[in-house]
């Protein structure tokens, strides 16, 4: 609105669009238009497309199992290690790269968030989906290569998908925290990189977790939610003689503490960003 060829100044006492209100449909519509085209647009023009997604994940697992298997044979005597070893770093990536960009997004996609009214967590929630199609693409070369390294399928694979299900909870309430964060701050993507990295290596990816000499450091390792999730995910999936994600932290009832963590994670999240929804496009 302007009044003698001017603009008139925002409104600040005005509430802008919130993080979840609208049709149910047009929101769906919308993260899932979102999500398809960033994963499009990722690829154009590249030589090998979406195989780069498949890549990235074997070259890591590559040299990591060439490093820890061959040359330290830091997990020797473990059953089906290599698999183990892949499965992981496809999960791990996968939340890495879903929160990765979910910290930048709602910045990445300003002009969208200044010029038109939708709901604020769209943004963020697609940067997840767009990796969560990543990750189906990735499970074909897990499932293909478990098959391959002699590992018989169990009724314990039909519980695989809710695993699946809660680590991407787990990356949107993550997402939603840090995609908030960054529009005030930010010094959020810096930090996130280096506490990624402190994940990676506080997870039983790289190792298996009854290698770990001391009970109480395994203990304390699998107070990490990504790291139970992921030791569950090969006592499903992969080595059902390996202990469980109940039997590495000493207990059914311990398991409380990293399923807490991701909880009040997701709450966090959900509630942060539907409180700055509101004032997202004045603070870019």
């Amino acid at each position: 609105m302007s009044t003698h060829g001017g603009t008139l100044p925002p409104l600040h006492g005005v509430r802008g669009p919130s993080a979840f209100s609208g049709d149910l449909r047009r929101f769906v519509a919308l993260t899932t238009s979102l999500a398809v085209m960033e994963f499009k647009v990722r690829y154009f023009g590249s030589a090998l497309g979406y195989l780069w997604q498949l890549v990235r994940p074997l070259m890591l697992f590559g040299v990591l199992y060439l490093v820890f298997s061959v040359f330290v044979k830091f997990n020797e005597g473990v059953d089906y290690f290599p698999a183990v070893l892949l499965t992981g770093i496809v999960l791990y990536t996968f939340f890495s790269d879903a929160t990765s960009n979910a910290v930048t997004s709602v910045l990445d996609r300003e002009t969208l968030v200044r010029k038109i009214q939708f709901p604020r967590v769209v943004v963020p929630l697609a940067a997840v989906l767009t990796a969560f199609f990543n990750l189906l693409t990735n499970l074909v070369a897990v499932f293909v290569f478990v098959l391959a390294a002699g590992v018989q399928p169990t009724w314990t694979w039909l519980l695989f998908p809710v695993l699946v299900l809660m680590l991407g909870l787990m990356a949107i309430g993550v997402s939603f925290l840090l995609s908030a964060l960054y529009v005030r701050f930010r010094d959020v993507q810096p930090i996130w990189e280096v506490l990624l990295q402190v994940l990676f290596y506080a997870s039983p990816i790289l190792y298996a977790i009854e290698v770990v000499p001391s009970e109480k450091a395994r203990e304390a390792i699998m107070v990490n939610p990504l790291a139970a999730l992921i030791q569950q995910v090969r006592h499903w999936l992969i080595d059902p003689s390996a202990p469980s994600a109940a039997e590495a932290i000493g207990g059914a009832e311990r398991l409380l503490a990293p399923a807490g963590i991701a909880f009040a994670a997701c709450l966090l999240g959900v509630w942060y960003f539907n409180r700055a929804a509101p004032r997202i496009a004045e603070e870019l």
